[in-house]
């Protein structure tokens, strides 16, 4: 009786979960009709990313100049509590004591590559300055890792570099660009390209995709 109880806990959650999720998703959508064309593709970036984090996977970002300031929000977003507190769960707080416990969160590992200065500017200046991203996904990816490439283009050198090594080392990859792709969008394995006919009206999309991202992936992991 019990253990009929708790797998019909276990699938409640999960059904409740996957609601929420999607929940996420349709919010998006309503406050932002334009982008009912990547539904697609946000849906299918979603899966590879929670399926990588199940995995025990990490999230790599890179992208310059706005969207390098992009890939710093999004790990904002991801390594502590988005919209929810994301308590510590009871086996770590056994661990950690309640001190230590109650002032963390749960996370989900995301790595921005446009930061880390003294690398970045040691290799551009030593070695070659458009590897500066590929150099960091050779040095810290894995299998189970993705890698989201966002530039509004497509057509950013070091970002496209990154992304022939991420799969170099069969990681899966994820564009975020603008309308026409650019070399991006062959080359990643999925793409989201939002509508835009300017650098900052394609940013000012790419903002909400990646929250509802965040959002959907908190409502998967985290109660």
């Amino acid at each position: 009786m019990i253990m009929r109880l708790f797998l019909w806990a276990s699938v409640h959650i999960r059904k409740n979960r996957k609601g929420n999720v999607m929940n996420e998703l349709e919010r998006l959508m309503k406050r932002y009709p334009q982008l009912v064309g990547c539904r697609e593709a946000i849906t299918e970036t979603y899966q590879v990313l929670e399926e990588s984090f199940r995995n025990g996977g990490k999230l790599l970002i890179c992208g310059n100049g706005g969207s390098a300031a992009d890939s710093d929000h999004i790990v904002g977003e991801l390594m502590k509590g988005f919209k929810k507190q994301r308590p510590v769960p009871a086996d770590m707080r056994e661990k950690l004591g309640e001190d230590l416990a109650d002032h963390l969160q749960g996370a989900l590992p995301a790595i921005s590559l446009a930061g880390h200065a003294a690398l970045s500017t040691a290799f551009l200046n030593d070695v070659a300055p458009d590897m500066v991203f590929a150099q960091q996904v050779y040095g810290y990816g894995n299998e189970n890792d993705v890698l989201l490439a966002i530039t509004t283009s497509g057509n950013s050198g070091n970002v496209l570099h990154a992304v022939k090594v991420a799969q170099a080392k069969n990681m899966k990859t994820i564009g975020l660009t603008g309308p026409k792709g650019g070399k991006l969008k062959e080359a990643a394995d999925t793409c989201i390209c939002v509508p835009g006919s300017c650098t900052a009206d394609i940013q000012e999309l790419h903002l909400p995709v990646y929250h509802a991202l965040c959002a959907m992936l908190e409502e998967r992991f985290f109660e």
